[in-house]
């Protein structure tokens, strides 16, 4: 630093006055004292003074604020509290986002279990008023056409008596369900001659429409069945074949199932038949009626 004079301090001082300046605004600032040059020129200047005034500008503001700790500190603290802030309110946007995602999940899953209750509750009430309307069957009548017992042996060669007969059964289906049509199907109609199945047919499957009926005939036949003794229990039928009495049972099961509400809601009906009959050699090409004495479960 270079000495001046008192006048040149006062005019140096009245220069930098704030009236001078209006526009150019001035900071107190008090010189650092940790070092040892500004000491030096502090105690050489003649214009030494505990204090200066100094311009401010971003250079000055800059240098100080990276030489000292303290404004660095202060800085660093600001930026942090900024950045807090900041990451609070993502965290509340976040957190808002996540809260409307999981009500609307929530509102969902009401709405599906909703869905499921009255759908199961429709179904039931279907499936319920279905079971009223089980569709009918009845067996008409039977008409033996052919009979016959001769001598012969079975696929093994054992000498025994061989039954052919030739048949046909009348049954009455009836569908009285009014909002749906079933589907129809049936295990072999067999006739028995005490425990042994001599002869047997098959009602083929078809749909029936809602509040409607049908007649079905099934063929009912056998060929060179196998007695195995069993004639000695109706007499010499090959002598008098026209009175011959054989006592039989016609059992079947009829299966219907009805498709409410496509494959979602169906029931199923099942009608099981058993009927007593009695073969006579004199009434052979005659209707038989069944309608009382049929058994129906």
């Amino acid at each position: 630093m270079h000495a001046k004079s008192d006048s040149e301090v006062t005019s140096t001082v009245d220069q930098l006055s704030p009236d001078h300046s209006p526009h150019r605004p001035l900071y107190y600032v008090q010189s650092p004292s940790n070092h040892d040059v500004e000491r030096t020129s502090y105690r050489s200047s003649p214009l030494a003074s505990p204090h200066h005034y100094y311009h401010w500008s971003p250079i000055h503001h800059s240098h100080e604020s990276s030489t000292n700790p303290r404004n660095h500190a202060v800085w660093k603290k600001l930026h942090n509290q900024l950045g807090t802030e900041d990451d609070d309110e993502n965290d509340e946007n976040d957190d808002g986002e996540i809260e409307d995602s999981g009500h609307n999940v929530r509102l969902y899953i009401c709405f599906f279990l909703l869905f499921v209750a009255l759908f199961s509750l429709f179904s039931l009430i279907l499936w319920g008023a279905s079971r009223t309307y089980k569709p009918k069957v009845f067996i008409k009548n039977i008409v033996f056409e052919d009979f016959n017992i001769q001598a012969g042996s079975d696929a093994t060669g054992v000498p025994t008596e061989l039954l052919s007969l030739n048949s046909t059964v009348k049954i009455l289906y009836r569908n009285r369900a009014t909002f749906f049509g079933v589907h129809v199907t049936s295990t072999p109609i067999q006739l028995y001659f005490y425990q042994l199945p001599i002869a047997s047919g098959q009602i083929q499957k078809f749909y029936q429409s809602r509040k409607s009926q049908r007649k079905i005939t099934v063929v009912v036949q056998a060929y060179q069945v196998p007695l195995y003794g069993a004639v000695s229990a109706i007499g010499n039928a090959r002598e008098r074949k026209e009175k011959i009495v054989m006592p039989m049972n016609l059992t079947f099961v009829v299966r219907s199932r009805a498709y409410i509400l496509g494959r979602m809601v169906k029931s199923k009906f099942y009608r099981t038949i058993r009927c007593s009959i009695s073969l006579r050699g004199n009434k052979l090409g005659k209707p038989l009626n069944l309608t009382d004495s049929c058994v129906y479960n």
